[in-house]
Formats: structure tokens, sequence, C-alpha cells
């Protein structure tokens, strides 16, 4: 251990993750019951402490794949907590980062322990310390980054509907969209490939599936595409 450093008091650096998904036309959040004290037993959202040999983003990344057994997660640093009173029992500040991910996946990981469970995200239980906060700032960068990145694709199946997807937009955005109108923008981005395959649990007729051209938006990226609806 350092010398240099001994006469100044010790802080405690926590990671806490915001965990979006999209089913049942909701847009909703992972929540935790927390399993150990202060607020032993209360819903919580998923995080722990920044181990020594850890980076912010390693710890972030660990906390999201042990909990749902995914990799390759969209994920995002949020905002820096640091409130004196946010945690009753120390000095404590939290890095909070918000993450995507389909949930239609198989969570097969998902740690039954901690009572884990999706809540949409108009209808959040009230959570411990500061994590209501967390929230609403994660959401707040949620609509505002999908205004000019297609992140919502992150939150879809691989194959979906257009119903779906504006669907998803309309949760996220809290408007609503002609039907018509948003589907013709939509397919005048030119970022969709329609599928020869049709969803057929909605309707007789069905709608056609389709996919995210991701190549396709990398290359209009470079040259200074939004994706504003």
């Amino acid at each position: 251990m350092s010398p240099f450093y001994q006469a100044f008091e010790k802080v405690y650096i926590a990671i806490d993750c915001i965990i979006f998904g999209f089913g049942e036309g909701q847009l909703k959040v992972l929540t935790i019951r927390r399993d150990f004290e202060p607020e032993l037993g209360k819903l919580s959202l998923p995080g722990g402490f920044l181990k020594p040999e850890e980076n912010l983003h390693e710890a972030a990344k660990h906390i999201l794949e042990n909990l749902t057994g995914l990799r390759n997660i969209y994920m995002e640093q949020l905002h820096a907590f640091g409130e004196l009173s946010r945690d009753p029992a120390d000095r404590v500040i939290s890095v909070a980062y918000y993450a995507l991910i389909k949930i239609d996946q198989e969570l097969e990981e998902l740690d039954r322990a901690h009572d884990a469970r999706w809540f949409p995200v108009a209808e959040m239980p009230k959570l411990i310390f500061d994590h209501d906060q967390m929230v609403k700032k994660a959401f707040d960068m949620l609509k505002l980054k999908a205004k000019y990145q297609p992140i919502g694709f992150e939150l879809l199946p691989e194959k979906f509907t257009i119903p779906q997807l504006q669907t998803l937009y309309e949760s996220i955005n809290q408007v609503r969209y002609d039907r018509r109108n948003f589907s013709k923008k939509i397919h005048a981005m030119q970022l969709l490939q329609k599928l020869g395959e049709k969803q057929k649990d909605t309707s007789k007729k069905g709608a056609y599936l389709y996919q995210f051209d991701r190549l396709r938006y990398d290359e209009l990226k470079k040259k200074g595409y939004n994706f504003e609806l």
C-alpha cells in the first residue's frame, strides 16, 4: 500500500447500472432486491463496489454480465452521484451506467436470489437511496440519444416489425406517431432490411419482419447523418 495518501480519508466508489429493456410494448427497467444492509430487502438498481484491480468500465461490465449472462451489451457511463448523505452507511460516490438489452434473449444467468424484476418506466416503484434520480437521468439521456442515434434497435429483437419499432420509439419519446407517417419516414431513412418473413401472431395477414442495417448506418454516419424522427 502506498504511503503517499495515508493522511486522507478513504471514500468508497460504487457502480450502479440502469438496465433498460423493451417487452410487451413497454420500456422497462430491471431492479433487484437488495441482499445486505442498509436497506436490506428493498428494491434497488443492480450494482456493486469498485474493486482495486478494476477500472470503472470493467466494473460495470462485470456487474451486467454477472446479472444477465449477456456479453457485448450496449452500455454508456451516465453520471457520478456524490451527495454527502446519499448513502447512510458511509461516504459513497456512485458512478452510474445505463445499458440496453433485449428482453427476449434468454437471461439464464439472471440471479433469482436477488429477486430480479422488470418494471415499466412509467410504473417505477420507490428505489433505495438516489436510485430514482438515476433512473430519471438515464431515461432523459436515452430520449436525447434516441433523437440522433438509432440506439433503440439495441432494445429490439434481431427481427422486428415496423409496428414494434413505432411502439418502442413512442415509449422512449413519450409521444404518439401517425402510423403512416412513421412508416414512411423510417423507410425513407433506408436503414432497414426487409426480410421475406412475416410475424403472424398479431393478425392473419401478418406484418413483415425487418432487420437493422448497421453497415448502412455506419456509412451514413460518416457523412453526418442524424436519426431524428
